[in-house]
């Protein structure tokens, strides 16, 4: 185990041994210095957590206690594993692929080993909410968590999401992605949940890709549209969902370490 501290923020990096993934998974886990809070914290769960450093977010956190800006977070940065690719798919729904065949396994791993887990080594640590974020294809994992687990959740973001994930191949004849989109599929066909907040950032160069040809590149066009499923569904625009659009921003760590502050300035401000 290994601990850096700063009079803010506590980072410590743990190794937790899954016998459901098979691996070891390595947690990133921050938290505030025990004078910054008291009672009940929210707890932040965030996928791909091996980009957390790349992206010095022991500093983002620490500028906003700072000032004060936003109330004590629990975070927890789970780095993925070798199968990656399966592990953050969607429960139970393969891709054109045949990828995400252990996303149902990752997914019970966070509720049967992973939250024992926390609470077993921080037992001091009591959460008042649970949120979930992740990266591409961590961001997708992490919606279809949290869609799969309405009652555990408060907010969710999706950074750069694979949103694009898709049970058809867009060069076969028969694709279309008003409904081969899976995620798209599993808002439209899902219930509505109203404590749920979502966050959204794409970047004006996440990628070049257009496939139906309208100027948009597809991150853009993926995620604009699964916000009109949600708005469907019943959520609000402006209240429930917050869509960050960078420009220039790429498929990269450091545009997401640029947008971590906006996530969290959304969904914890004071």
């Amino acid at each position: 185990m290994q601990i850096h501290q700063t009079h803010l923020v506590t980072a410590e990096t743990k190794i937790l041994q899954s016998s459901l993934l098979q691996r070891d998974v390595t947690l990133s886990i921050f938290y505030p210095a025990k004078e910054l809070f008291t009672g009940k914290m929210d707890l932040l769960l965030i996928n791909d957590g091996q980009d957390l450093a790349i992206m010095n977010f022991e500093n983002i956190l620490s500028a906003f206690y700072q000032n004060h800006s936003i109330p004590p977070i629990f975070c927890v940065g789970i780095s993925c594993g070798d199968d990656r690719k399966n592990e953050y798919g969607t429960a139970h729904i393969l891709d054109f692929k045949g990828r995400g065949t252990k996303a149902a396994l990752y997914q019970k791993f966070i509720f049967t080993e992973l939250l024992p887990f926390i609470y077993k080594n921080y037992h001091t640590i009591s959460f008042a909410e649970k949120s979930f974020c992740g990266f591409s294809l961590g961001g997708l994992s992490a919606l279809d968590t949290v869609w799969n687990h309405p009652t555990e959740f408060k907010n969710v973001g999706v950074f750069s999401g694979s949103l694009w994930w898709r049970s058809v191949s867009q060069h076969h004849a028969k694709f279309d992605e008003d409904k081969d989109r899976i995620m798209h599929n599993r808002i439209r066909n899902g219930n509505y949940y109203p404590w749920l907040k979502f966050f959204f950032e794409t970047g004006t160069m996440d990628e070049t890709a257009d496939r139906n040809k309208n100027g948009i590149i597809d991150s853009i066009d993926d995620t604009v549209s699964l916000i009109d499923e949600l708005v469907k569904k019943g959520y609000n625009r402006d209240k429930d969902i917050f869509y960050l659009e960078l420009k220039d921003g790429k498929h990269d760590v450091p545009t997401w370490g640029k947008a971590f502050p906006e996530f969290l300035k959304w969904g914890w401000k004071i």
